[in-house]
Formats: C-alpha cells, sequence, structure tokens
C-alpha cells in the first residue's frame, strides 16, 4: 500500500533530509526523476526523444525541479524551453535556474504565440501554496489548455491543495495527464477534484524511503494487500453457516428497493444466510428475483451476526423505535441513510450509538455526513480526510465518507483513501449496495477494517470494470464485484481457481 503524507508530515521529513544531505540533492533527484518519467511517457506514446518539451517554471523549489528537469532532458536530446515570468526566491531554485542558464537553456517572460509543444511539465507551484493561482500562472495554463498540450505535473498540478484535493481559492488550475509527486504520495492526489486534476500518479521517493516508513504515516491509499484476509480461497468442506448471517433494516413504505438491493448485495458478496425486514412491508414474504433472501418482521428476525441498518428505513418515529432496539445488538452494525439521519436530528438514538460496544460502521455521503457534524456539505468537502476523521471520533465508529476517492477514517486517527471507482456510481441504490456488500463481507472477516476497506474496493472496481461513466444500476454492482473478488483471490493464490 501507498503511504498518504499530509504537507505538514513532508515538510518535517522534507527538513530533515535536507539537514543531512548536500544543499540541492533533492532538488536534483526531483528534477532528474521528472525527466526520466517524461521520458517513460514519451517512449509509451511512440515519440521520438526530439520531442519539444515546455517546462512552465514558478519562483520557488517546484520551479527549480522544473529547471533541473529541463537540463535532463536537454541532455537526453529533447528540445527544451523554460518559462518563469518571475524571479527565483530559493537558494536551491536559484542555483537550478543558473545551471539551465549556463547550458544555454532559454528562459522565456512571455509564452509564444504560434509554437506548440509535445509536452508541457507543471512545475509552478508545488505543496507549498497556499493562495489561489495568480494572473500570470493562470494565463499560462489556459493557454497550455486551450492547445490541447499532454501536460505532466511536478508533486501536484498547480492550485492543488495536496491534503484536500479541492483547488485553492476555487480557482482550477490544467489537470495533468500525469503526476509525479515526490518523497511520498498525498491525500489531494486521490479525493475530490484531485482525482481527476492529477491522472496517473507516479510516486518518487528521492532515496527517502526508509525515512517515509519509519514516520509511521497516519494515511494509506487502500489496495488488495489491506484486505488479503479475504483473498483466502474458501475450503472444500465448509457450509453456509461459516460465512456469516446478515440482516438488512429498512425498507419503509415506499423505499422497499433499497432494502432489497443491499440484501441481494449481500448474498452475491457471500454472506451464507441473509435476512431482510421491510418496516414498512410487513407482508413480504419472497423476493422474487433473489428468493434466496429470507423475508422477516422484527419478531421472526433471528439472531444474526451483522446489521444493516438504514437503507430506506425512514425517519418517523416508526423508523427511531426500530433504530433504537438496533443499537442493543452487540455485534457489528453498519448503519446507512435514514439511519444517519436520525442520528442526527435525536441526540437520545446518537448517544447511544457512541456508547455501542460492538464494530460500528458508518456509510454518509457528504450531505449525510454534514448532517452528524453539524455544518454544510461544502465544509465537508473542502476537507474530506479531516471530516472523516472527526465524524469517526466523534462517533467511535468506522466512517466511510462516499464520494470521489471514498475515505475510509478510524477513531484511531488512521485513514484510507480508495482509488477506485468513476461517475457511473452517481446513480440512485448504489448506497445501499456498498452497505450490503460492507455487512457481507464483515460476516466473513474477523479484521472489522478490511471487510470495509474489501468492499469500498470492489464496489469501486465494479464501476471500473462496467467502462462506461453512465447506465451503471445499483443491482449491477454487486454480480461484478463478486466476480472481481474471485478474480482477486485466484491472482492472490498463483492463478489457482480455489
Amino acid at each position: 500500500m501507498s503511504a498518504l503524507l499530509r504537507i505538514q508530515e513532508l515538510r518535517n521529513l522534507e527538513a530533515r533530509a535536507r539537514a543531512a544531505l548536500a544543499p540541492g540533492t533533492l532538488m536534483q533527484r526531483a528534477g532528474c526523476a521528472a525527466a526520466q518519467a517524461v521520458q517513460g511517457w514519451q517512449a509509451g506514446r511512440g515519440a521520438a526523444p526530439t520531442a519539444s518539451v515546455l517546462v512552465l517554471c514558478g519562483p520557488g523549489d517546484n520551479g527549480g525541479d522544473g529547471f533541473i528537469c529541463a537540463t535532463s532532458l536537454q541532455e537526453l536530446g529533447y528540445r527544451c524551453i523554460c518559462w518563469a515570468p518571475l524571479p527565483s526566491t530559493t537558494a536551491d531554485s536559484l542555483a537550478a535556474r543558473a545551471k539551465w542558464t549556463q547550458r544555454g537553456g532559454v528562459v522565456l517572460e512571455h509564452l509564444p504565440s504560434t509554437e506548440t509543444f509535445d509536452l508541457v511539465v507543471d512545475a509552478l507551484l508545488g505543496i507549498g501554496a497556499q493562495r489561489p493561482l495568480g494572473d500570470s500562472f493562470l494565463a499560462a495554463l489556459r493557454w497550455v489548455r486551450e492547445r490541447d498540450c499532454p501536460i505532466l505535473a511536478l508533486d501536484v498540478p498547480s492550485g492543488l491543495n495536496a491534503d484536500t484535493g479541492a483547488w485553492i481559492g476555487g480557482i482550477a488550475g490544467a489537470p495533468a495527464q500525469r503526476t509525479v509527486t515526490f518523497i511520498a504520495d498525498k491525500p489531494g492526489l486521490h479525493t475530490l477534484e484531485g482525482v481527476q486534476a492529477c491522472g496517473a500518479v507516479q510516486i518518487e521517493a528521492l532515496g527517502l524511503e526508509q525515512a517515509v516508513k519509519e514516520s509511521a504515516p497516519a494515511g494509506q491509499l487502500n489496495a488488495p494487500e489491506r484486505f488479503a484476509a479475504l483473498l483466502h480461497p474458501r475450503p472444500y468442506n465448509c457450509n453456509k453457516g461459516d460465512f456469516g448471517s446478515v440482516a438488512i433494516v429498512g425498507g419503509a413504505r415506499g423505499m422497499v428497493g433499497a432494502a432489497l438491493l443491499a440484501a441481494r448485495a449481500a448474498i452475491r458478496l457471500g454472506a451464507g444466510k441473509v435476512y431482510v425486514e421491510c418496516i414498512g412491508a410487513p407482508e413480504l414474504s419472497l423476493d422474487w428475483l433473489q428468493p434466496e433472501l429470507m423475508c422477516r418482521t422484527e419478531q421472526q428476525l433471528p439472531c444474526v451476526d451483522v446489521l444493516v441498518v438504514g437503507c430506506g428505513l425512514g425517519i418517523d418515529t416508526q423508523a427511531r423505535m426500530r433504530l433504537g432496539r438496533v443499537l442493543s445488538h452487540d455485534g457489528p452494525v453498519v448503519f446507512d441513510a435514514d439511519a444517519l439521519n436520525c442520528f442526527a436530528t435525536d441526540t437520545g438514538l446518537s448517544a447511544q450509538l457512541r456508547a455501542r460496544p460492538g464494530l460500528t460502521v458508518l456509510t454518509p455521503h457528504p450531505g449525510e455526513a454534514a448532517r452528524l457534524l453539524g455544518v454544510d456539505a461544502a465544509t465537508v468537502q473542502q476537507d474530506r480526510v479531516t471530516s472523516a476523521l472527526h465524524l469517526a471520533q466523534q462517533c467511535r465508529a468506522t466512517v466511510v465518507l462516499k464520494g470521489a476517492g471514498t475515505i475510509v477514517a478510524e477513531p484511531s486517527g488512521h485513514f484510507l483513501i480508495n482509488p477506485t471507482g468513476s461517475a457511473a456510481l452517481a446513480s440512485a441504490g448504489t448506497g445501499d449496495v456498498l452497505a450490503g456488500m460492507i455487512g457481507a463481507l464483515l460476516g466473513q472477516c474477523a479484521d472489522g477494517t478490511a471487510a470495509v476497506c474489501a468492499a469500498v474496493w470492489l464496489h469501486g472496481r465494479a464501476a471500473e470494470l462496467f467502462g462506461a461513466d453512465l447506465g451503471l444500476t445499483a443491482s449491477d454492482i454487486a454480480p461484478v464485484a463478486a466476480r472481481a473478488l474471485a478474480e482477486l483471490r485466484k491472482l492472490h493464490n498463483g492463478g489457482r481457481t480455489p
């Protein structure tokens, strides 16, 4: 898994490294690594090493990385020009600029009106940027976008907050097709606007791999290694009782479909037995599309290993009373949708939630998270990691903050960002399916966080395998996710099928 370091963590680590290395060492490593990334990208595209490259250089160390990159590319045979409208301001960037000019490198103060380039390197602003893009930088990035030039960003696309993935001040820069990020990966490259702004992310540790490891970062990028316990094949000598029992509680009048979507997802993802209690349709006795499900009223519902509560539950008195009784369940409970809305407006229920001894999982979208935190959705989105961590600590729960780059946050302060998914998931019912998937995997894995991470990763992977950005319905997700899990198990076990 890739470690995710926030800006202050990176600053501390970089300061220690600079104190132990000769001046300019990290910048030299970064610029050379960027040049190698350009060469690898161009080779993959079948481009000649004589391609023309425009490097946009800012006044700080990110611009210095750009000058070193240009110097290295010129040595490799590329035709490079640097654009730098401002003087360099740090010792290392001044030295890098001088090296470029001493070797005959061209520095432009004005962008050419007619010349085109095969590639643009964005080295304007790095992780230290605090203000929105200024007029000259913004005009340069717009110039690049108008010419549809491929962009490789150094460290982060200029103007993007490396912690949050938000464009600083709401001023969007130029999305990159690739980002070469230095020392360690950053949260903002994988959530909110960063998902689309950064393109493919390549990490260059600059020789600081051990230092990153020793820093014990709180953040990680979600990956199958995180849920390896779920990748072992089932033994032949097994039965349905070995894989957990799950009950879905929800389905108020007019919302039965939400509960059924969650239940169908749970059975698809391997739960041994799945019950569904639709509080608004006590007469329901059979799901004709998924007859394996067992429909029960509250009085008929047996003890189960895992509860999934809230899908179509409603927020009326009946829903709140049922939710109150659910909170006494000793095992894992996944709270979704209307259950979260009830907690947001009922202090008694929220107090019971915090007091639960068993594993609690909350799966809010930004609006639901905002109601629980007492803020608005825009505030949640401006710092998704911090919002998810605050909610996890406030509710003593594992929180799955859904969205572009779903966050899995723990009360301990640890978090993961999920890299799978697509815009196709912006469709009704997909959250119900995720809740059911989490419930199913919690019933099959003793490691609760691993089960949650697996469900989130597979949910997003199903959207990727679907391939288009629209047309995916919630009912489509679980079968594709189950096949994705089967493929992971095959790969994990050396290509052997169970």
